[in-house]
């Protein structure tokens, strides 16, 4: 290392993150490298009938997944692609119903994060009168996990036979999800502390064991002014992560950033929306995808991507969906990236 790189830890931290990336890229192409010639050699037994057709078959699944896996990763070039997540579910109207449906994505996602080894934690949650949960807010940590999840930006529709109806009747329920990058000490927010003020509450389940007897839970409060509009609003954050009230104020602040960080990115997003007036754009809070239960499908509005796996589905497996999503933004994204 050069004399003085540890001096400035936020430029230091922000050029090792580039060292570890272009590693990765390095190490995923040598694997890709080692799948192909593991490709040929099976072709090569096959032909003196040593290995068997499926065994060739495999090899070449497998070479096809690691390229498929690249291309979607190269997909994701800007700079906030490469972070770690915060989603949040807010449960729509319609009580128990909606609830239940929320705390259904709320597995949903935890599960397809665990299945990527992604680290998951419950920052806040706040459970529902009856059933499931009114919200939740979720960090998903890890290397690209905003690039990924930002494609679940949107309200997400639930049509079943509800089990919380006597009449057995087909009903419908709606619940948004709101994904932000999780920024780190590498990216420069500017956070007003004089705007910022603080309310502590008692964190906790239902009862018994399950119940904070301190005021560990965090509330912040941020009189916010957005610098293009003028328009001012207060942003509300609850942290209930641990039951030290000093590091939930820590993780809240940078929930706060996160925040700020992502309304500048909506801001880009809206003036690059303008240039391309005639092409099809990302519309942030619209419904995005429809989940029919009764019919067995599962249907993503912007793409038109569907599957009948549901229940594949509800566990996470969500990355057809996700694939389908970048393949279908990425174009005018790299267009951008390639004007700057």
């Amino acid at each position: 290392m050069v004399d003085g790189f540890w001096e400035n830890p936020a430029a230091a931290q922000k050029q090792m993150k580039k060292i570890k990336d272009l590693k990765k890229w390095i190490d995923d192409y040598e694997a890709l490298e080692g799948a192909v010639e593991e490709l040929n050699l099976s072709l090569e037994f096959f032909q003196e009938e040593a290995v068997s057709e499926a065994e060739v078959d495999a090899a070449y699944a497998a070479v096809i997944a690691r390229l498929e896996d690249m291309e979607l990763r190269n997909m994701l070039r800007r700079e906030e692609d490469s972070m770690s997540a915060v989603l949040k579910i807010n449960s729509g109207a319609g009580g128990t119903e909606s609830q239940d449906w929320a705390s259904m994505l709320m597995r949903m996602y935890m599960r397809w994060g665990e299945n990527h080894g992604y680290k998951v934690s419950i920052a806040n949650l706040l459970e529902g009168d009856e059933a499931g949960i009114k919200t939740c807010t979720l960090n998903i940590e890890g290397d690209f996990a905003y690039g990924y999840l930002k494609s679940e930006n949107g309200v997400h529709r639930l049509v079943r036979v509800s089990p919380f109806n006597a009449q057995g009747k087909r009903m419908t329920s709606f619940a948004s999800v709101f994904v932000t990058p999780l920024v780190d000490d590498s990216i420069e927010v500017k956070v007003e502390t004089a705007l910022i003020s603080w309310d502590t509450f008692r964190s906790g389940g239902a009862g018994g064991q399950n119940v904070n007897k301190v005021e560990s839970g965090v509330r912040l409060r941020y009189q916010y002014t957005d610098p293009y509009t003028g328009e001012q609003e207060e942003i509300l954050i609850e942290n209930t992560e641990t039951r030290d009230q000093p590091k939930n104020k820590e993780n809240a602040l940078r929930q706060l950033r996160s925040i700020l960080y992502d309304k500048e990115l909506q801001h880009r997003m809206a003036e690059q929306a303008k240039v391309e007036a005639g092409k099809k754009k990302i519309e942030w809070g619209s419904q995005i995808r429809s989940y029919v239960f009764d019919d067995r499908r599962v249907k993503d509005h912007r793409t038109n991507y569907q599957t009948s796996d549901v229940g594949g589905v509800m566990d996470g497996d969500i990355d057809d969906f996700i694939k389908a999503y970048l393949m279908e933004f990425s174009e005018s994204a790299a267009v951008e990236d390639a004007s700057e």
